[in-house]
Order: structure tokens, then C-alpha cells, then sequence
């Protein structure tokens, strides 16, 4: 009775190793490039992002190291961790300048900055990021396939830091600082004259130059504003300052 008592309790230990031993991860470098790819088609961007880190920390002779950390990257961008996407492209860059993704790789970057930019009243430190990046991408690789669309992220975000100055602008416009409001829209016609800012900034040249008495440098401003947007709204109401201003005097 003791054995039978004794033989069944070995049986239960062994069994209870057998059901606790931890499943066995592949160990070569394509079995586990291959499981990273599982994940990123489930959309576990976290697991797959580790996952391709790991083909790189333990095969890094293998023919997948190079395209893991890459990998590594996309997984972490399509996560939203933009710092950890940047910081494993940095690693590839620095590393495999003259691998055949590397455009892409300085792309990729480039769209970490581009998904972080926010609202024109808030700080635009990623935008002057993404700005340098895609200009980048434009420089070094303006044959590429990436470069078409770094050009038209790259005029976005132009127009964006110029948004940001109107909207500084017209807020001292708001609190009659004229010359702090000034300074702002002249910085989006000396500095941004291809974006869609440039006719209003015109404008309120034409606005707060009229305030301030500056009666030639307003007539200037209009010039330039009805030479170059005839058919403008903008130029429509700085004629309308022109004019009153005229009848005045």
C-alpha cells in the first residue's frame, strides 16, 4: 500500500515538471525572424519589436541581424514609440551606412518626428525635427522612391512652423503688442513666403502697419499682396484698409 502510495506521488511530480517546463523559443535566426513576422502580421508591434531585437542580440553574424534592427525600428514606430523607433534607426544608420534600406531607414525617422507634431499652439520641437529629417532624406537621397513624398511632408511641415507664427501673431495682435505681432507675421513673409500663410501675414502687415501710421509701408505690403494674390480674399479686405485710410487723409 506504502509503494502504491509512494509510486503515485513520483508519477505526480513527474508529471507536474513535465506541464511546467516552459515552452522552447525558436533558436536560430530565421526561426525567430520568422516568429518576429507572426507578430507584427497580429499586430503585437511590442512582442515583434523584441522579438527582432533578439535575432540581432543573439545571431549577429546572421545574414537577418542588420534587417532585424530595421525591423526592430518599423515595430516600434507602428507601436507609437517613436523614441525607440529613433533610437534603434540611429543604431542601423551609424551602422550599416551603406545598406540597401538605409534611405528608407532615414525615412522612417523622419516619420517618427512627422507623427509627433501637434497643434500650432504647442511646442514644435518635432516639427523642426521632422523638417531637418526630411530634408535629409531629400539630400541624400533625392532619386529615391522616398524622396517624392519627404518633399510634400517636408512643404506640411513648413507650412505648420508658419501657422505657429500667425497664431503667436494674431494673438499679440489680440493683446495690441502691434510690434511683437508684427515681428511674427514678417518672420511668415521673409521666411515662408511658399506656404498657405503667406497671403493673411501680407494682410496684417497691411493691418497693423495702417495702426501704427506707417502709411507707405502699408502701401507697399498691399502692392506686394495684390501683385502676387489678385483674386484674394486677403487682398479684397487689405484694398478695403487702403481705401478707408485714402478717404481719410
Amino acid at each position: 500500500m506504502k509503494k502504491s502510495l509512494l509510486l503515485m506521488f513520483l508519477l505526480s511530480v513527474i508529471i507536474s515538471g513535465c506541464s511546467s517546463t516552459p515552452k522552447q523559443e525558436p533558436a536560430n535566426a530565421e526561426d525567430l525572424y520568422k516568429q518576429a513576422e507572426e507578430y507584427l502580421q497580429k499586430t503585437s508591434y511590442s512582442k515583434a519589436a523584441e522579438t527582432f531585437e533578439k535575432v540581432e542580440l543573439e545571431h549577429p553574424y546572421s545574414s537577418l541581424a542588420a534587417k532585424s534592427r530595421l525591423m526592430a525600428a518599423y515595430a516600434y514606430y507602428k507601436d507609437k514609440k517613436y523614441d525607440d523607433a529613433v533610437i534603434a534607426l540611429d543604431r542601423f544608420i551609424k551602422f550599416h551606412p551603406g545598406n540597401k534600406d538605409i534611405a528608407y531607414a532615414y525615412y522612417l525617422k523622419a516619420m517618427c518626428y512627422y507623427e509627433q507634431i501637434v497643434d500650432v499652439s504647442q511646442d514644435q520641437g518635432n516639427t523642426e525635427k521632422a523638417m531637418q529629417a526630411f530634408r535629409e532624406v531629400i539630400l541624400r537621397f533625392p532619386n529615391s522612391k522616398y524622396a517624392k513624398d519627404a518633399r510634400l511632408k517636408l512643404e506640411l511641415t513648413i507650412d505648420h512652423m508658419a501657422g505657429q507664427e500667425m497664431s503667436i501673431g494674431r494673438w499679440y495682435l489680440g493683446q495690441e503688442n502691434y510690434l511683437s505681432a508684427l515681428n511674427r507675421f514678417s518672420t511668415v513673409v521673409n521666411q515662408y513666403q511658399t506656404t498657405s500663410q503667406i497671403e493673411e501675414a501680407l494682410y496684417r502687415q497691411i493691418e497693423i502697419y495702417t495702426i501704427l501710421g506707417l502709411n507707405t509701408e502699408a502701401q507697399k505690403a498691399y502692392q506686394v499682396l495684390e501683385y502676387n494674390y489678385p483674386k484674394s480674399k486677403w487682398t479684397k479686405r487689405g484694398l478695403e484698409i487702403i481705401s478707408d485710410k485714402m478717404t481719410e487723409e
